[in-house]
């Protein structure tokens, strides 16, 4: 995340840090020269590289300026389930189908984002996901005389959930200030929906996976850039609330529930052209409720979701108008996927 010496040094680093999912501009500015007698020295300017850890940006895209950006993330996660069809009859004695499963999850997202500075402190964004899914299900019933695990295999590719964004930067930088950054965010349901995939009647699994939430949604936040050199520290929160609606195929209305994210984190420039950055997002995902129709599905209550996952990003400065962003998330919680890692290359025009 992000924004000569002591002074422009911090100035630099944190416009850099705050940059995270945006084009960090033009070149690191040149060494300070000596300023005539009665003459104020000129004001830092541009960005250096900045490693970018979460998906939210930090830093704000220069007026009449068009930044490119494709990416591409590959997300990894392995759950273990027991189902148990039957009922005890004493604490260490079950009666009917214990049903161990393992899932293992691959989802890989292209992405190509455009972001346009449209004043100083005002730009929008525009981001387009391809999504390619398949989720492989390892079953095994315990207590039958079964000897061999079972497989069930699904996938999905299609386009993803589009989102448009508007992002503020609401007071100046100073130098070693806070910077406050507010953000809106649109996201639409032109993905493919989990509730019009068929179902297998033999596993009571989806054979096609969905790329889309089903829902738009909107995403209110804000982002926090505070220098303190030789690094700059940051952080934001931001909620999403998906709009409701009667997704039909027997299943009624879908009330999502709410998301709460919190991010923090700090970053330091190694050098003129590197930056590495290391922050942890925690969110919350509340539960979904339905209302359904006499003669349709139940979708099966989960309670609160509690997701962590800890990210380090490195960016290098390929050439003046050209980042790559490389970053590693790992979950630390239950929930969370086991591993993701994302790679950008930002070009700015």
């Amino acid at each position: 995340m992000r924004r000569s010496h002591i002074l422009a040094a911090s100035a630099l680093l944190a416009a850099a840090l705050t940059h995270s999912a945006h084009v960090f501009a033009a070149d690191s500015p040149p060494a300070a020269q000596p300023a005539p007698v009665g003459q104020a020295p000129a004001a830092p300017k541009g960005p250096a590289p900045a490693a970018q850890v979460f998906s939210e940006p930090t830093a704000l895209t220069p007026q009449g300026t068009l930044v490119l950006e494709p990416s591409i993330q590959y997300v990894h996660s392995t759950n273990n389930q027991i189902a148990l069809l039957g009922y005890t009859v004493l604490p260490a004695l079950t009666i009917g189908l214990i049903d161990v499963q393992r899932i293992e999850s691959n989802l890989t997202t292209y992405n190509l984002t455009a972001r346009y500075g449209l004043l100083r402190r005002l730009e929008i964004e525009v981001r387009v996901p391809y999504v390619i899914a398949n989720t492989t299900t390892e079953t095994r019933p315990l207590a039958t005389a079964a000897t061999t695990n079972s497989y069930f295999d699904a996938s999905g590719s299609d386009i993803g959930d589009a989102e448009v964004a508007l992002r503020a930067q609401l007071n100046e930088f100073h130098g070693n200030n806070i910077v406050w950054i507010g953000s809106l965010l649109f996201k639409s349901h032109t993905g493919t929906s989990i509730f019009q995939e068929p179902i297998d009647p033999n596993t009571g699994l989806q054979s096609t996976l969905a790329t889309g939430s089903g829902f738009n949604a909107v995403q209110p936040g804000i982002t926090f850039l505070l220098p303190s050199d030789p690094a700059v520290f940051f952080g934001g929160a931001d909620y999403t609330y998906s709009i409701s609606r009667n997704v039909g195929h027997g299943y009624g209305y879908i009330h999502p529930g709410a998301i709460i994210d919190v991010t923090l984190g700090m970053g330091l420039a190694l050098n003129a052209r590197a930056s590495f950055s290391i922050g942890y997002q925690h969110s919350i995902v509340f539960q979904t409720t339905q209302t359904t129709p006499a003669s349709g599905l139940a979708l099966a209550r989960v309670g609160t979701l509690q997701l962590g996952t800890l990210r380090f990003g490195v960016t290098y400065r390929v050439n003046p108008r050209t980042l790559m962003n490389i970053t590693i998330g790992v979950g630390v919680t239950r929930d969370s996927p086991d591993l993701e890692a994302t790679i950008r290359l930002p070009m700015s025009f």
